[in-house]
């Protein structure tokens, strides 16, 4: 699965009852989200961007939160000055779903609209 393909595709409710993804599928949907890591024994992703200034940071979470709205999939996000991190989970399972991923791309795209350092 490739990330132009992940970021067509909608969240989907997950209500939990489901097993989080192994370890190892978390790594085979990792390559479809470039530059984001596998966190907490795979149950979470995270990526930090990098800015040359703390407005370029807060514009890009302001974009990230708008987004995780509409698609009511809700990430952890921390600001500073010159960083912008994201951090996905799927919390119903405690762990990593294919919904993590799809907004992972979703973000890159995002991303691919600012001027990272």
């Amino acid at each position: 699965m490739d990330s132009l393909e992940l970021s067509t595709k909608q969240c989907t409710p997950c209500q939990g009852g489901i097993p989080p993804m192994t370890g190892e599928v978390a790594n085979q949907y990792l390559s479809s989200a470039p530059g984001w890591e596998l966190r907490d024994d795979a149950t979470k992703i995270k990526k930090t961007f990098k800015f040359k200034n703390f407005i370029d940071a807060l514009a890009l979470a302001q974009q990230v939160g708008d987004l995780c709205e509409k698609e009511g999939h809700h990430p952890d996000i921390t600001i500073g000055w010159g960083y912008c991190s994201v951090v996905f989970q799927t919390h119903k399972i405690n762990g990593l779903h294919e919904n993590d991923f799809i907004m992972a791309s979703k973000v890159n795209m995002l991303v691919d609209n600012h001027t990272t350092v």
